[in-house]
């Protein structure tokens, strides 16, 4: 077998007991969490009779010891069988599977947006360190950290789409307009199924929030980005690059570059779970149907299996994140290994 392949297999197996005890944690935090979930749900009701509070104890085996109902939920999770919600009763996979790619969308969306705008500003700060443009650039670098995502949603929301109503407020799509799932991303999908127009609307749908949730890890990866720039342009293969007449432009990206972008490939592989996982604000600010919203829910309403789930996916998300900044590693730096 290619060593290569061997050694992302072992990476993978390496992170089977990683995932297990996530498992065992969130299982044990939302149930030592207060309130009942079936106090919650039979609440809303009205005159409810113990033995139906009994029925939906035991339909959720919440009227059994802890250890069995951990012993329940991983063996579930061994069959890949992630239980029935409190709430809806179906389903957790179909919920989750619903509105992940909402998810996925806005923080591929996220992704885009500070790559394009953070590496060409680290890479010109590092070129035009301590000039007026680095000074601007860092400058809004600070800013972009420093601003929460609520309060630049919100300002985002009121100068674009209610001032200039130049974009839309919420939602994935206009009311009562519907695109052809494929993917369940709706940018892709217009564009798979050829309609321009389509793919217009749901791009400008997604032209907020991505630029709300991508702000700060724009910040940071311009920052890294500088940094490592900067350090590589004072290396001696640099230099002789320079000696030897090279344009500015060919020396920046063709030598400097790939090296310098090994830790900014780190900072971005985490940023990475953090879009996916931390999009629950800019979800809510703009009524995006995504798992951050779900989740928000399901923890008020005591919904156990959908935030095991939720939590779950999120884990396996950066998992999978951080393997591939390692293969990337091996690609910009062949002497590293796995």
């Amino acid at each position: 077998m290619n060593p290569k392949l061997l050694a992302i297999l072992k990476r993978m197996l390496q992170a089977i007991p990683i995932m297990i005890g996530v498992a065992v944690a969130v299982f044990l935090f939302m149930r030592l969490s207060p309130g009942d979930p079936v106090d919650i749900m039979l609440g809303e009701e009205g005159n409810v009779t113990e033995r139906e509070i009994a029925a939906l104890r035991e339909e959720f085996h919440l009227d059994k010891p802890l250890l069995v109902q951990l012993k329940i939920f991983l063996w579930g999770l061994l069959r890949g069988d992630l239980g029935n919600s409190i709430s809806t009763r179906q389903p957790v996979g179909q919920i989750l599977l619903a509105t992940f790619p909402a998810t996925l969308e806005l923080a591929l969306g996220a992704l885009l947006f500070s790559l394009v705008v953070a590496v060409p500003i680290g890479i010109l700060s590092a070129a035009y360190r301590y000039s007026w443009l680095d000074r601007l650039s860092m400058g809004g670098a600070f800013l972009g950290i420093s601003m929460p995502a609520f309060w630049f949603g919100i300002l985002a929301i009121l100068i674009f789409a209610v001032e200039l109503k130049w974009l839309p407020t919420s939602g994935r799509l206009p009311p009562g307009v519907f695109i052809p799932e494929i993917t369940g991303l709706y940018t892709l999908d217009a564009l798979l199924a050829g309609d321009w127009r389509l793919a217009g609307l749901a791009l400008k749908h997604l032209i907020l929030p991505s630029v709300t949730l991508g702000a700060a890890p724009a910040a940071v990866v311009a920052r890294i980005m500088r940094s490592s720039m900067v350090e590589v342009l004072q290396e001696q293969y640099v230099v002789v690059a320079r000696a030897k007449g090279l344009p500015e432009l060919v020396v920046l990206l063709r030598h400097a570059l790939r090296n310098a972008l090994i830790p900014t490939v780190t900072v971005v592989g985490l940023q990475v779970g953090v879009l996916l996982g931390g999009n629950m604000i800019v979800e809510t600010i703009f009524g995006w149907p995504g798992l951050g919203r779900l989740v928000v829910a399901s923890i008020y309403n005591r919904d156990f299996p959908v935030v095991q789930g939720a939590v779950m996916l999120y884990a396996l998300t950066y998992v999978v994140a951080n393997l591939v900044v390692d293969v990337l590693y091996t690609y910009l730096n062949p002497k590293i290994e796995l």
